[in-house]
């Protein structure tokens, strides 16, 4: 009893250290963002100030091709899922998913920060109007993603080359299942900011 228990608790510690570092490594691209934003040049910023004018401006004008938006970004985001999880069971995918992630969490940041660097404070309304609630639920997609596509390569690492006894299959079936729940959950954050996101961003553009 107190074996199984032991083994529980440092399955448990060792699954918060995963999320833990995750989260640093979010946290890292984040802050990487908003030093970028302010290293690059004045003709980079003015036209990433324009393209930020242009992008609120079509939404509302309603200028928006909706079509588009909406194959752009369930295309981007089945895409981004589908190549983190096939990194997952690959076990050379390892620093690639710790890079994905990093890369998400800048641009997320990216976007938030330059919104506010073009709109200043009245911009902070604004920027959580672009990122409530899809954005957010992307990030939580990238992350819990990120973490079971780690376990299942470590998974692999223990079975090939530890020999382990480890019932991959059953490890497989489960990342598969996380998998369906990130593609399904990517098309209702698609839908949601194809057809909902631009009339909520809309009642905070001044």
């Amino acid at each position: 009893m107190k074996l199984t228990n032991k083994i529980k608790k440092d399955k448990l510690l060792n699954q918060k250290k995963k999320y833990l570092f995750l989260m640093i490594i979010m946290l890292a691209g984040i802050l990487s963002s908003i030093i970028f934003l302010f290293l690059i040049s004045k003709e980079d910023k003015t036209v990433l100030m324009q393209e930020i004018n242009t992008f609120f401006a079509n939404i509302k004008e309603n200028n928006l091709n909706i079509v588009n938006t909406f194959i752009n970004s369930i295309s981007s985001n089945l895409l981004s899922i589908s190549l983190i999880w096939l990194l997952g069971i690959s076990i050379i995918g390892i620093p690639f998913i710790i890079f994905f992630l990093f890369f998400k969490s800048f641009v997320f940041g990216f976007s938030i920060a330059s919104i506010i660097a073009k709109y200043g404070l009245k911009g902070i309304l604004l920027a959580f109007s672009y990122i409530f609630p899809h954005q957010l639920i992307y990030l939580v997609i990238w992350l819990l993603l990120s973490f079971y596509a780690l376990s299942f390569s470590f998974k692999l690492i223990r079975l090939l080359f530890l020999k382990k006894n480890i019932n991959i299959r059953d490890h497989f079936l489960k990342y598969l299942k996380i998998g369906g729940i990130c593609v399904i959950t990517a098309i209702l954050c698609s839908l949601f900011e194809t057809y909902i996101s631009p009339h909520f961003i809309n009642l905070f553009i001044f």
